[in-house]
Protein backbone atom coordinates (compact mmCIF):
# COMPACT_ATOMS: atom_id res chain seq x y z
CA UNK A 1 0.00 0.00 0.00
CA UNK A 2 1.27 3.37 -0.90
CA UNK A 3 2.11 6.48 2.02
CA UNK A 4 -0.48 8.54 2.72
CA UNK A 5 0.47 12.01 2.75
CA UNK A 6 -1.48 15.05 3.43
CA UNK A 7 -1.09 18.58 1.45
CA UNK A 8 -1.77 21.40 3.10
CA UNK A 9 -2.21 24.63 1.19
CA UNK A 10 -5.12 27.78 1.90
CA UNK A 11 -6.53 27.26 -1.22
CA UNK A 12 -7.03 24.47 -4.03
CA UNK A 13 -8.87 24.05 -7.05
CA UNK A 14 -8.85 24.33 -10.93
CA UNK A 15 -9.60 27.81 -11.15
CA UNK A 16 -6.90 28.41 -8.53
CA UNK A 17 -4.15 29.08 -11.10
CA UNK A 18 -1.49 31.15 -9.92
CA UNK A 19 1.25 30.76 -7.68
CA UNK A 20 1.96 28.53 -4.76
CA UNK A 21 -1.43 27.37 -5.38
CA UNK A 22 -1.22 25.76 -8.21
CA UNK A 23 2.74 24.72 -7.65
CA UNK A 24 1.23 22.40 -5.21
CA UNK A 25 -1.42 21.16 -7.20
CA UNK A 26 1.04 19.92 -9.81
CA UNK A 27 3.33 18.45 -7.19
CA UNK A 28 0.25 16.39 -6.34
CA UNK A 29 -0.74 15.11 -9.50
CA UNK A 30 2.59 14.51 -10.15
CA UNK A 31 3.10 12.48 -6.95
CA UNK A 32 -0.31 10.81 -7.42
CA UNK A 33 1.16 7.20 -8.48
CA UNK A 34 3.37 6.69 -5.71
CA UNK A 35 1.39 8.03 -2.63
CA UNK A 36 -2.16 7.87 -1.41
CA UNK A 37 -2.69 11.48 -0.91
CA UNK A 38 -5.45 13.65 0.11
CA UNK A 39 -4.96 17.83 0.01
CA UNK A 40 -6.42 19.77 3.36
CA UNK A 41 -7.60 23.04 2.35
CA UNK A 42 -9.94 25.79 2.75
CA UNK A 43 -13.71 26.40 1.04
CA UNK A 44 -12.39 29.75 -0.13
CA UNK A 45 -11.66 30.52 -4.12
CA UNK A 46 -10.32 34.15 -3.68
CA UNK A 47 -7.15 35.03 -1.74
CA UNK A 48 -8.54 38.61 -1.17
CA UNK A 49 -11.74 37.72 0.31
CA UNK A 50 -11.48 33.81 1.26
CA UNK A 51 -14.71 33.65 0.95
CA UNK A 52 -16.30 30.25 1.30
CA UNK A 53 -16.78 29.39 -2.41
CA UNK A 54 -16.49 25.86 -2.59
CA UNK A 55 -18.56 23.54 -0.07
CA UNK A 56 -17.67 22.15 3.02
CA UNK A 57 -16.39 18.10 3.36
CA UNK A 58 -14.45 16.36 0.97
CA UNK A 59 -14.47 16.48 -2.96
CA UNK A 60 -12.85 15.55 -5.93
CA UNK A 61 -10.23 17.67 -8.10
CA UNK A 62 -8.57 15.99 -11.00
CA UNK A 63 -8.84 12.50 -8.90
CA UNK A 64 -7.57 13.89 -6.50
CA UNK A 65 -9.05 13.57 -2.84
CA UNK A 66 -9.79 17.43 -1.46
CA UNK A 67 -11.17 18.07 2.05
CA UNK A 68 -12.04 21.51 2.46
CA UNK A 69 -12.75 23.43 5.58
CA UNK A 70 -14.79 26.61 5.72
CA UNK A 71 -13.50 29.65 6.43
CA UNK A 72 -14.63 32.04 9.47
CA UNK A 73 -14.58 35.24 7.89
CA UNK A 74 -13.20 37.60 5.33
CA UNK A 75 -9.87 39.03 5.11
CA UNK A 76 -10.17 42.58 7.18
CA UNK A 77 -10.84 45.32 4.53
CA UNK A 78 -8.16 47.74 6.17
CA UNK A 79 -5.59 44.74 6.21
CA UNK A 80 -3.28 46.92 3.97
CA UNK A 81 -3.27 49.71 6.48
CA UNK A 82 -3.10 47.17 9.37
CA UNK A 83 0.47 45.52 7.82
CA UNK A 84 1.76 48.92 6.92
CA UNK A 85 1.25 50.19 10.80
CA UNK A 86 3.23 46.79 11.84
CA UNK A 87 5.90 46.34 9.58
CA UNK A 88 7.06 50.47 10.53
CA UNK A 89 6.12 50.62 14.35
CA UNK A 90 7.42 48.76 17.16
CA UNK A 91 4.75 46.70 18.26
CA UNK A 92 4.01 43.63 20.36
CA UNK A 93 3.68 39.87 19.38
CA UNK A 94 0.16 39.89 19.90
CA UNK A 95 -0.46 42.84 17.45
CA UNK A 96 1.30 40.16 15.39
CA UNK A 97 -1.02 37.18 16.17
CA UNK A 98 -3.75 39.94 15.48
CA UNK A 99 -2.78 40.58 11.84
CA UNK A 100 -1.98 36.99 10.92
CA UNK A 101 -5.81 36.76 11.71
CA UNK A 102 -6.81 39.68 10.05
CA UNK A 103 -4.88 38.43 6.94
CA UNK A 104 -7.00 34.86 6.95
CA UNK A 105 -7.89 32.35 5.78
CA UNK A 106 -8.69 31.48 9.42
CA UNK A 107 -10.05 28.48 9.61
CA UNK A 108 -10.23 26.27 12.66
CA UNK A 109 -11.45 23.31 11.68
CA UNK A 110 -8.60 22.35 9.45
CA UNK A 111 -6.48 22.74 12.84
CA UNK A 112 -8.82 20.89 14.58
CA UNK A 113 -8.65 18.07 11.83
CA UNK A 114 -4.88 18.35 12.14
CA UNK A 115 -4.80 17.58 15.78
CA UNK A 116 -7.29 14.78 15.68
CA UNK A 117 -5.80 12.96 12.34
CA UNK A 118 -2.10 13.59 13.02
CA UNK A 119 -1.17 9.92 12.84
CA UNK A 120 -4.19 8.75 10.19
CA UNK A 121 -0.87 10.14 7.69
CA UNK A 122 2.61 9.42 7.55
CA UNK A 123 3.73 12.73 5.88
CA UNK A 124 2.27 16.19 6.00
CA UNK A 125 3.35 18.68 3.27
CA UNK A 126 2.49 22.51 4.06
CA UNK A 127 3.11 24.97 0.79
CA UNK A 128 3.74 28.44 1.74
CA UNK A 129 4.63 30.07 5.37
CA UNK A 130 3.15 33.18 5.56
CA UNK A 131 -1.15 31.93 6.41
CA UNK A 132 -2.98 30.68 9.21
CA UNK A 133 -2.69 26.91 7.69
CA UNK A 134 1.04 26.58 8.01
CA UNK A 135 1.75 29.53 10.30
CA UNK A 136 -0.39 27.44 13.37
CA UNK A 137 -1.30 23.98 11.29
CA UNK A 138 2.53 22.32 10.61
CA UNK A 139 3.57 22.93 14.37
CA UNK A 140 0.55 20.75 15.37
CA UNK A 141 2.41 17.48 13.00
CA UNK A 142 5.83 18.82 12.98
CA UNK A 143 7.70 15.33 13.90
CA UNK A 144 5.97 14.34 10.45
CA UNK A 145 6.22 17.81 8.34
CA UNK A 146 7.52 18.94 5.57
CA UNK A 147 8.00 22.68 4.35
CA UNK A 148 8.22 24.06 1.14
CA UNK A 149 8.27 27.99 2.04
CA UNK A 150 7.32 29.59 -1.25
CA UNK A 151 9.37 32.79 0.97
CA UNK A 152 11.37 35.62 -0.17
CA UNK A 153 12.62 39.11 1.35
CA UNK A 154 9.58 40.46 2.39
CA UNK A 155 8.00 42.58 5.03
CA UNK A 156 6.38 39.85 6.93
CA UNK A 157 8.88 37.65 7.31
CA UNK A 158 10.95 39.03 9.70
CA UNK A 159 8.07 39.09 12.23
CA UNK A 160 8.79 37.29 15.23
CA UNK A 161 5.63 34.88 15.29
CA UNK A 162 7.16 32.87 12.21
CA UNK A 163 10.77 32.18 14.02
CA UNK A 164 9.85 29.40 15.87
CA UNK A 165 7.90 28.00 12.42
CA UNK A 166 11.00 27.36 10.42
CA UNK A 167 12.74 25.29 12.77
CA UNK A 168 9.88 23.34 13.18
CA UNK A 169 9.80 20.84 9.66
CA UNK A 170 11.65 17.78 9.51
CA UNK A 171 12.34 18.88 5.90
CA UNK A 172 12.76 22.02 3.80
CA UNK A 173 12.14 21.59 0.48
CA UNK A 174 13.00 25.08 -1.96
CA UNK A 175 12.51 26.69 -4.74
CA UNK A 176 15.78 28.28 -5.97
CA UNK A 177 19.50 28.48 -4.48
CA UNK A 178 18.38 32.30 -3.38
CA UNK A 179 15.33 30.81 -1.35
CA UNK A 180 17.80 28.82 0.41
CA UNK A 181 20.56 30.82 1.24
CA UNK A 182 18.36 33.53 2.39
CA UNK A 183 16.03 31.29 4.84
CA UNK A 184 19.89 29.91 6.48
CA UNK A 185 21.16 33.16 6.74
CA UNK A 186 17.70 34.86 8.04
CA UNK A 187 16.87 31.46 10.63
CA UNK A 188 19.84 29.58 10.82
CA UNK A 189 17.89 27.19 9.50
CA UNK A 190 20.65 25.23 7.02
CA UNK A 191 21.12 21.80 10.11
CA UNK A 192 16.84 21.28 8.79
CA UNK A 193 17.37 18.40 5.92
CA UNK A 194 16.29 19.45 2.89
CA UNK A 195 17.42 20.48 -0.90
CA UNK A 196 16.42 22.66 -3.76
CA UNK A 197 13.18 21.28 -5.53
CA UNK A 198 12.01 23.80 -7.44
CA UNK A 199 8.58 22.73 -9.75
CA UNK A 200 8.59 20.80 -12.90
CA UNK A 201 7.63 22.92 -16.32
CA UNK A 202 5.62 21.64 -19.37
CA UNK A 203 4.21 24.20 -21.97
CA UNK A 204 2.40 22.76 -24.80
CA UNK A 205 3.33 23.02 -28.40
CA UNK A 206 1.37 26.14 -29.44
CA UNK A 207 -0.33 25.71 -32.68
CA UNK A 208 -2.16 28.67 -33.44
CA UNK A 209 -0.74 31.65 -31.17
CA UNK A 210 -2.55 34.14 -33.29
CA UNK A 211 -5.58 32.73 -32.15
CA UNK A 212 -5.44 35.32 -28.96
CA UNK A 213 -5.12 37.98 -31.19
CA UNK A 214 -7.87 37.35 -32.90
CA UNK A 215 -10.43 36.28 -30.39
CA UNK A 216 -9.31 39.91 -28.52
CA UNK A 217 -8.66 41.87 -31.55
CA UNK A 218 -5.21 43.13 -30.72
CA UNK A 219 -3.15 43.61 -34.67
CA UNK A 220 0.06 45.50 -32.90
CA UNK A 221 2.95 43.40 -31.77
CA UNK A 222 2.50 43.11 -27.85
CA UNK A 223 4.28 42.56 -24.68
CA UNK A 224 2.29 40.63 -21.95
CA UNK A 225 1.99 39.95 -18.12
CA UNK A 226 0.39 37.18 -16.73
CA UNK A 227 -0.77 37.24 -12.93
CA UNK A 228 -2.88 38.84 -10.69
CA UNK A 229 -2.37 42.41 -11.95
CA UNK A 230 -2.02 44.01 -8.21
CA UNK A 231 -0.25 47.01 -6.49
CA UNK A 232 1.20 43.94 -4.38
CA UNK A 233 3.26 42.65 -7.45
CA UNK A 234 3.93 46.21 -9.06
CA UNK A 235 1.60 46.07 -11.91
CA UNK A 236 1.19 50.02 -10.93
CA UNK A 237 4.91 50.63 -11.84
CA UNK A 238 5.00 48.59 -15.12
CA UNK A 239 1.79 49.99 -16.33
CA UNK A 240 3.49 53.66 -15.32
CA UNK A 241 6.40 52.72 -17.06
CA UNK A 242 4.75 51.27 -20.43
CA UNK A 243 2.75 54.62 -20.57
CA UNK A 244 5.77 56.95 -20.40
CA UNK A 245 7.50 54.22 -22.96
CA UNK A 246 4.72 54.68 -25.61
CA UNK A 247 4.72 59.00 -24.97
CA UNK A 248 8.60 58.49 -26.27
CA UNK A 249 7.91 55.38 -28.44
CA UNK A 250 4.96 55.40 -30.15
CA UNK A 251 5.45 52.87 -32.38
CA UNK A 252 2.59 50.49 -32.46
CA UNK A 253 2.61 48.33 -29.10
CA UNK A 254 0.13 46.82 -27.07
CA UNK A 255 0.50 45.36 -23.60
CA UNK A 256 -1.46 42.86 -22.69
CA UNK A 257 -2.54 41.69 -19.11
CA UNK A 258 -3.72 38.09 -18.54
CA UNK A 259 -4.90 37.66 -15.25
CA UNK A 260 -7.55 38.92 -12.39
CA UNK A 261 -7.65 43.07 -12.38
CA UNK A 262 -7.27 44.39 -8.81
CA UNK A 263 -5.99 48.19 -9.53
CA UNK A 264 -8.17 50.89 -11.84
CA UNK A 265 -6.59 50.63 -15.25
CA UNK A 266 -6.01 53.42 -18.18
CA UNK A 267 -8.91 53.65 -20.37
CA UNK A 268 -6.44 52.94 -23.43
CA UNK A 269 -6.41 51.14 -26.77
CA UNK A 270 -3.00 49.84 -26.09
CA UNK A 271 -3.21 48.43 -22.73
CA UNK A 272 -5.98 45.29 -22.86
CA UNK A 273 -7.00 43.49 -19.94
CA UNK A 274 -8.90 39.89 -20.41
CA UNK A 275 -8.90 38.80 -17.15
CA UNK A 276 -8.67 34.85 -16.46
CA UNK A 277 -8.32 32.71 -19.22
CA UNK A 278 -7.90 28.94 -19.94
CA UNK A 279 -4.60 27.46 -19.57
CA UNK A 280 -4.64 26.79 -23.44
CA UNK A 281 -5.58 30.83 -24.07
CA UNK A 282 -3.01 31.88 -21.53
CA UNK A 283 0.14 29.67 -23.34
CA UNK A 284 -1.43 31.23 -26.80
CA UNK A 285 -1.30 34.35 -25.49
CA UNK A 286 2.56 34.57 -24.31
CA UNK A 287 3.49 32.31 -27.29
CA UNK A 288 2.37 35.27 -29.62
CA UNK A 289 4.20 37.73 -27.29
CA UNK A 290 7.22 39.78 -28.13
CA UNK A 291 8.60 39.82 -24.49
CA UNK A 292 6.63 38.65 -21.39
CA UNK A 293 7.29 41.81 -18.90
CA UNK A 294 7.68 41.01 -14.83
CA UNK A 295 7.87 43.74 -12.86
CA UNK A 296 7.14 42.06 -9.71
CA UNK A 297 9.61 42.62 -6.24
CA UNK A 298 9.02 39.37 -4.12
CA UNK A 299 9.23 36.07 -5.83
CA UNK A 300 10.21 32.73 -4.64
CA UNK A 301 10.13 31.07 -7.90
CA UNK A 302 7.92 32.72 -10.52
CA UNK A 303 6.12 29.72 -12.74
CA UNK A 304 5.36 32.47 -15.52
CA UNK A 305 8.61 33.16 -16.19
CA UNK A 306 10.04 29.69 -16.42
CA UNK A 307 6.93 28.90 -18.73
CA UNK A 308 7.87 32.10 -21.08
CA UNK A 309 11.70 31.00 -20.93
CA UNK A 310 10.12 27.38 -21.78
CA UNK A 311 8.05 28.59 -24.74
CA UNK A 312 11.24 30.68 -26.36
CA UNK A 313 10.01 34.53 -25.40
CA UNK A 314 12.33 36.22 -23.55
CA UNK A 315 11.50 38.26 -20.56
CA UNK A 316 12.69 41.50 -19.04
CA UNK A 317 12.27 41.50 -15.61
CA UNK A 318 12.28 44.52 -12.68
CA UNK A 319 15.71 43.62 -10.94
CA UNK A 320 14.82 43.98 -7.31
CA UNK A 321 14.33 40.08 -6.58
CA UNK A 322 17.38 37.51 -5.94
CA UNK A 323 14.94 35.28 -7.74
CA UNK A 324 14.59 36.38 -10.71
CA UNK A 325 17.88 37.89 -11.03
CA UNK A 326 19.13 34.10 -10.27
CA UNK A 327 17.27 33.20 -12.96
CA UNK A 328 18.28 36.04 -15.51
CA UNK A 329 21.78 35.36 -15.01
CA UNK A 330 22.05 31.49 -14.46
CA UNK A 331 20.24 31.72 -17.99
CA UNK A 332 21.64 33.94 -19.90
CA UNK A 333 17.82 34.23 -21.57
CA UNK A 334 16.58 37.37 -19.91
CA UNK A 335 17.11 41.29 -18.93
CA UNK A 336 16.37 42.62 -15.73
CA UNK A 337 16.13 46.66 -15.13
CA UNK A 338 16.21 48.70 -11.55
CA UNK A 339 15.28 51.62 -12.80
CA UNK A 340 12.88 53.40 -15.31
CA UNK A 341 15.51 54.55 -17.98
CA UNK A 342 16.57 50.91 -17.46
CA UNK A 343 13.42 49.40 -18.28
CA UNK A 344 12.87 51.91 -21.32
CA UNK A 345 16.51 51.05 -23.17
CA UNK A 346 15.86 47.40 -22.32
CA UNK A 347 12.60 47.44 -23.97
CA UNK A 348 13.69 49.24 -26.66
CA UNK A 349 16.90 46.89 -27.06
CA UNK A 350 14.78 43.66 -27.50
CA UNK A 351 11.80 45.03 -29.68
CA UNK A 352 13.96 46.14 -32.23
CA UNK A 353 16.32 43.25 -32.12
CA UNK A 354 14.65 40.06 -33.74
CA UNK A 355 17.46 38.23 -34.22
CA UNK A 356 18.53 39.05 -30.43
CA UNK A 357 14.87 37.64 -28.95
CA UNK A 358 15.50 34.81 -30.72
CA UNK A 359 18.92 33.61 -29.17
CA UNK A 360 17.63 34.15 -25.68
CA UNK A 361 14.59 32.54 -26.40
CA UNK A 362 16.84 29.19 -27.26
CA UNK A 363 18.83 29.93 -24.33
CA UNK A 364 15.53 29.89 -22.29
CA UNK A 365 14.06 26.85 -23.71
CA UNK A 366 17.55 25.00 -22.40
CA UNK A 367 17.64 26.44 -19.22
CA UNK A 368 14.20 25.14 -18.17
CA UNK A 369 14.86 21.91 -20.16
CA UNK A 370 18.18 21.07 -18.11
CA UNK A 371 16.85 22.52 -14.49
CA UNK A 372 13.09 22.25 -14.35
CA UNK A 373 12.15 18.82 -15.45
CA UNK A 374 9.23 17.17 -13.82
CA UNK A 375 11.49 13.71 -13.45
CA UNK A 376 13.97 15.78 -11.59
CA UNK A 377 11.00 17.55 -9.29
CA UNK A 378 8.82 13.88 -8.58
CA UNK A 379 12.55 12.21 -7.87
CA UNK A 380 12.77 14.26 -4.87
CA UNK A 381 9.71 14.56 -3.34
CA UNK A 382 9.99 10.98 -3.54
CA UNK A 383 12.99 10.81 -1.45
CA UNK A 384 11.91 13.22 1.06
CA UNK A 385 8.58 12.11 2.00
CA UNK A 386 9.44 8.52 2.41
CA UNK A 387 12.41 10.40 4.78
CA UNK A 388 10.03 11.75 6.32
CA UNK A 389 7.71 8.33 6.36
CA UNK A 390 10.55 5.84 7.86
CA UNK A 391 12.08 7.65 9.68
CA UNK A 392 9.33 8.71 12.51
CA UNK A 393 11.25 9.82 15.43
CA UNK A 394 9.30 12.04 17.50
Amino acid sequence: MNPKIAFVVQRYGLEVNGGAELHCRQVVEHLALDFEIEVLTTCARDYTTWENAYPAGVDKVNGIQVRRFPTLGPREAEFGARSARLYGHPHTLRHEWDWLLAQGPVTPDLLHYLAAHHLDYEAFVFFTYIYYPTALGLRLVADRALLVPTAHDEPPIYLDLYKALFHAPRVMLYNTVEEQQFLAELFEVDYIPGEVVGVGIEVPVVKEPAAFRARWDISTPYVIYVGRVSHSKSCDTLIDYFVQYKATHPAPLTLVLVGQVELPLPQRPDIVAVGFVSEEEKFQAMAGAELFLLPSKFESLSMVFLESLALGVPVLTEGHSPVLRGHCLRSNAALYYATYPEFEASLQLLLAKPRLRQTLGARGKDYVRRNYSWEQVVNKYRYWLRYVSTNLWW
